[in-house]
């Protein structure tokens, strides 16, 4: 009974020991992910113009601002209103939700470099095939 309560007391102390130190880094994705909404919309309307290359400037931009889906369709559906390509706002969508630039260094410190990288790559990759997929399905139905 001694040594389970023993590696109890171990596992909490480095559990709240790693909380510690991961906190200041969840704390500064926070702030960083809010400071994300204070973008005027009028920004993404600059940056899309209606070519080829939307679809990567959406996954770009996704990327970099990333954000919760709620806050995405509404962001989204802003954008269709003001004359964003639905390939644009489609591959913005799903890389703000699923790439993760400002969460990367917290992300590397606790599931590892390698895999932080490789996920966000494939994320990125992935964004532009589904926003591809998705419009091209959507035109034909």
């Amino acid at each position: 009974m001694e040594d389970i309560e023993t590696t109890l007391k171990q596992s909490l102390f480095k559990a709240s020991k790693a909380f510690s130190k991961a906190l200041p880094l969840i704390f500064g994705m926070m702030l960083l992910v809010s400071f994300a909404s204070l973008i005027p919309k009028s920004f993404y309307t600059a940056v899309f113009r209606g070519t080829i290359f939307d679809v990567l400037i959406g996954d770009l931009v996704g990327s970099i601002s990333a954000g919760n889906p709620i806050t995405s369709y509404i962001l989204g559906g802003e954008m269709l209103t003001n004359g964003v390509s639905l390939i644009a706002v489609t591959s913005f969508i799903v890389a703000w939700v699923t790439v993760g630039m400002i969460q990367l260094p917290a992300e590397s410190i606790m599931l590892g470099k390698k895999f932080a990288i490789i996920r966000n790559t494939l994320s990125f990759l992935f964004a532009i095939i589904v926003a591809i997929i998705t419009v091209t399905l959507y035109t034909l139905i």
